[in-house]
């Protein structure tokens, strides 16, 4: 497979992840080695070009108008990187110009500026300027003009692309940022010029050699002037800059279907969860979104970076009874809060559990839903007791501690806000509890789970809630926890923080017990379609990233069909379905 039918295969890969934005690398990849579009014998070799670009700088070196360059340093065969097409020749950037020129002009012309900020990183987008007199620009600032191109050499500019031919000058010259390295080509079509400085081939090559400290690597000049440069004939450096903008306003128009497709997929997944948002006093109704909903799992996420959004999903649907039917003959929840206020009275009056604060009813206002048959409304601190007077601080020598020669976070769980793992010295509690996140980061993402359960020996540290329920699923629990909108009940203007007193106050709707276990065990047989799902898109990511690499290094391979390989055709810009490697 070569440049051609890797273009005309692109829709197999063009899914996969960031393949678009290689294939812009790769199209400017092929057009430096001469595989975007056919030599012609007729057109002079560009050994003719070099000896014409000489004569002119002789000229220019007579006329004063540029200093006499020193000799320019031999290219060896093993600096050479790849072969090309017999009219091309190796160059460099000071054969085929004139380095740093300079501008001379009277203080009160009008100029261009142009800070770095205003150099784009994308093939094809102009500079933009500022006009500023000449007498307030012409000191401390790279000189250029009209038709020059100019190359980024800072960290991390110069990794991103940083180079442009400067247009629309004002007065046709300017100066700007100190970080760039200036070429003035001389018969050499300019466009063709900073298309190089943009190849991978060039970058890639260059970030090795630069030098300085983190933050402030530059290229060097050596680098940017004695690179190999592949110079093909004029005429061909033109019909290659057309080629490449054709390819690139294709990989425009692959982008827009792309994302075309995605806004149209992201509407029908939004309209799809809107259905099951909005008040619904018909349960039944509301079990039937949901089912629409499971069975078009596959249309509503297609990159495994969705499956946050279809898990806290599935949890909305289960808290508000949509994934299980009701029953009936369940001991309904308004009793079980009943039993579970008697258990409470038992355990305060024994000692067992502190006498919670008082809490007011759950008003109208805070039920999200039209409660299904035999659900009711509480507060978290109805049904479970909090047990954060139980932690204890932990400190750095505790930590690095060993029991019997193993680390402790290989006998005992340590649990925070993330669930994290990490070394202890004493487990404050040997029960299942529900663990609530106090503060920090997942506050901030309402994908990111924010309860958990824990069971077995375990130390908590002082960045989460700690609850023990009475009577009721923990599981069931932390689902409607990680369900629930925190929004208005966080505190902090600088760190996101659930204290104790909002967080006992969250209304839960709690549906029958023997519902909850039901709801519990849907989602778990739900979950495991997620984590197929996922390891699914994974798989074809990869596979994707894996055949896109395969046919990029293919099509950069000398063509051996033994002819002249023919361009490349344009691929369709709509993007194919789909496709398993």
């Amino acid at each position: 497979m070569n440049a051609h039918r890797l273009l005309a295969h692109f829709d197999a890969v063009v899914d996969t992840p960031g393949a678009v934005q290689r294939l812009r690398r790769f199209i400017l990849d092929l057009a430096v080695r001469g595989k975007l579009v056919p030599q012609d014998p007729n057109e002079g070799p560009a050994s003719e070009l070099l000896k014409l670009i000489t004569k002119e700088k002789n000229r220019l070196v007579e006329a004063r108008e540029i200093r006499r360059q020193k000799p320019l340093r031999e290219l060896s065969r093993e600096e050479m990187p790849f072969t090309l097409p017999a009219n091309w020749a190796w160059s460099q950037a000071a054969e085929i110009g004139v380095l740093s020129p300079r501008n001379s002009a009277p203080d009160d012309v009008q100029a261009s500026f142009v800070p770095m900020s205003m150099i784009a990183s994308e093939y094809g987008a102009p500079n933009r300027h500022e006009i500023r007199r000449w007498a307030e620009i012409k000191s401390g600032y790279t000189h250029f003009a009209e038709g020059d191109v100019g190359v980024a050499k800072i960290t991390p500019c110069f990794e991103n692309g940083k180079s442009t031919v400067f247009r629309n000058l004002a007065g046709g010259l300017g100066s700007g940022t100190t970080e760039l390295h200036i070429v003035r080509p001389l018969f050499v079509d300019p466009r063709y010029v900073v298309l190089f400085f943009k190849c991978p081939y060039f970058i890639e090559s260059g970030i090795p050699k630069m030098t300085g400290t983190a933050g402030q690597k530059r290229v060097s000049a050596e680098y940017f002037a004695h690179s190999p440069f592949p110079l093909p004939p004029l005429a061909e450096q033109r019909r290659i800059v057309a080629r490449v903008n054709e390819l690139m306003a294709l990989c425009e128009r692959l982008d827009a279907a792309i994302a075309e497709r995605e806004a149209t997929r992201d509407r029908f997944a939004a309209a799809s969860l809107a259905r099951l948002s909005a008040p619904e006093p018909d349960p039944v109704a509301v079990r039937a979104h949901a089912v629409f909903v499971i069975d078009n799992f596959d249309r509503l996420t297609t990159r495994s970076d969705q499956i946050k959004t279809l898990r806290r999903t599935i949890l909305k649907l289960a808290v508000r009874g949509a994934l299980v039917a009701q029953d009936p003959s369940d001991e309904p929840a308004s009793t079980l809060l009943n039993r579970i206020t008697a258990e409470r009275d038992r355990l305060v009056k024994s000692g067992k559990a502190k006498k919670r604060r008082d809490v007011s009813p759950v008003s109208e206002s805070e039920i999200p839903f039209v409660l299904p048959s035999g659900w009711s409304p509480a507060r978290l601190a109805d049904v479970a007791i909090c047990l954060d007077h139980l932690r204890k601080p932990i400190n750095a020598a505790e930590r690095t501690r060993r029991i019997a020669g193993k680390a402790q976070s290989e006998l005992f769980p340590y649990f925070g806000a993330t669930q994290q793992q990490g070394w202890i010295d004493d487990f404050l509690f040997d029960e299942e509890l529900v663990l609530l996140g106090e503060d920090g980061v997942p506050f901030l993402d309402p994908l990111r789970p924010k309860a958990y359960v824990v069971s077995g020996k375990s130390w908590v540290n002082n960045h989460a809630h700690v609850f023990r329920g009475i009577f009721i699923s923990h599981m069931y629990l932390a689902h409607w926890l990680n369900a629930f909108d925190y929004s208005g009940r966080i505190v902090g203007a600088t760190r996101a923080k659930l204290n104790q007193s909002r967080a006992t106050d969250i209304p839960i709707m709690l549906p029958p017990l023997a519902e909850q276990h039901r709801i519990v065990a849907r989602v778990d047989e739900l979950m495991a379609l997620c984590d197929r799902l996922e390891e699914r898109l994974v798989t074809m990511e990869g596979a994707g990233r894996r055949l896109l690499r395969a046919m990029l290094h293919e099509a950069l391979e000398p063509d051996t069909g033994g002819g002249e390989e023919a361009p490349a055709p344009v691929p369709s810009a709509a993007p194919g379905k789909r496709q398993s490697a």
